[in-house]
């Protein structure tokens, strides 16, 4: 029969988006016909596919033709390479463009909701890919996803208040929900890293496999702690490793190779386990469990976006500033010096901004 096009536009490549049909597979590896999954991939790895303006008009026109897509049985969302799913919004872009313009960023900002309400909306179910880092923004639209699989490598969390901003974008209004209310507040305030397995430990991921391979084996994240007590209960069972047994870990990283097969086979058999459902029940459930993120996104996200715009004329002008500009061994404004200038009663000015950032850019 002829179907009508509920597409808005003509389908078409998006700047720093791959969208892809790859076939549905059954267990042995055989194509089922007639049926397919859809893969956007964030396509920006030398900037640990961080996301553009243009990239996120690719990523909200992505999901709305996946939605309409007849033959799809879900959407794969990740990043190209191995060493990032998303690090957030891209850096060089908010420094350069968008620090000192609220109004444009309020602008942005409106493109950046969309994005999650375009994969909190999107009619197949939506599986979060994590084949690396998944940072700040990121995390905010992984979370949107409806599942995470992620290879064991991946780090996960917030950079907000320790760069300029706060994640408004969705991990305060979500972030609560995966993990409760103490670890949620942790993330989201401290900035501080999780593993992959303290991820699914709390509940953030639905799975974690292995992606180091050395000498030809599967190995465990050398950097995660394995143990479940060390160093008097201290440290628990997946927790980072740091140090000189991070270096260590670094050695065993130098002597194998990532290989992501496993992560993608833990993928493959989830979108199969998905296929076999009656797809109207499946919809109905999906969003009907997704009725408890939108609950607190819809509430919040304009307010949110107002402060975001508004915060570009302060903190978030300084912070993104001292993560383009500075060098591998400083990236933050100094905090102790704004809190004091402040407390004396400083008003935000350029001369301000560049006193704080003079650490960052080697004069502190």
């Amino acid at each position: 029969m002829s179907f009508k096009d509920h597409d808005l536009t003509v389908p078409q490549a998006a700047p720093g988006i791959q969208y892809e049909e790859a076939p549905l597979q059954d267990p042995a590896g055989a194509r089922v016909p007639g049926l397919h999954v859809v893969r956007i991939t964030l396509d920006n790895p030398g900037q640990l596919n961080s996301y553009t303006t243009e990239m996120v008009k690719g990523v909200i026109l992505g999901m709305r033709r996946a939605s309409n897509d007849r033959g799809a049985v879900a959407v794969v969302f990740t990043g190209a390479g191995t060493r990032a799913f998303c690090t957030g919004g891209n850096t060089a872009e908010y420094a350069e463009y968008y620090a000192g313009r609220p109004e444009e960023y309020r602008q942005y900002m409106r493109l950046f909701n969309d994005m999650v309400s375009a994969i909190l909306m999107c009619d197949k179910p939506v599986i979060c890919r994590v084949n690396g880092m998944r940072i700040g923004g990121g995390q905010e639209i992984g979370m949107a996803c409806d599942f995470s699989v992620a290879q064991d490598m991946a780090i996960f969390g917030q950079a907000g208040p320790r760069h300029g901003s706060a994640p408004d974008g969705g991990s305060t209004d979500f972030l609560p929900l995966f993990v409760g209310i103490e670890a949620a507040m942790e993330s989201c305030t401290l900035c501080e890293h999780w593993s992959a397995y303290k991820a699914h430990r709390l509940g953030l991921i639905g799975a974690a496999v292995p992606a180091l391979k050395v000498d030809g084996r599967f190995v465990p994240s050398p950097f995660v702690v394995t143990d479940r007590w060390l160093d008097e209960g201290r440290i628990v069972y997946g927790d980072m490793k740091t140090g000189a047994a991070r270096d260590e870990a670094k050695l065993v990283l130098g002597r194998g190779e990532v290989d992501l097969s496993r992560l993608d086979a833990e993928v493959d058999a989830l979108v199969f386990k998905l296929a076999n459902t009656f797809p109207g029940c499946l919809s109905k459930t999906i969003e009907s469990v997704r009725k408890h993120k939108l609950e607190h996104w819809d509430r919040n996200k304009e307010s949110s976006r107002a402060w975001l715009g508004l915060n570009m004329m302060t903190e978030a002008r300084a912070g993104f500033r001292a993560f383009n500009e500075g060098s591998k061994t400083c990236r933050e404004a100094d905090m102790l010096l704004l809190r004091r200038r402040l407390a004396e009663g400083a008003v935000w000015s350029e001369a301000l901004v560049d006193e704080i950032l003079a650490k960052a850019h080697g004069r502190g």
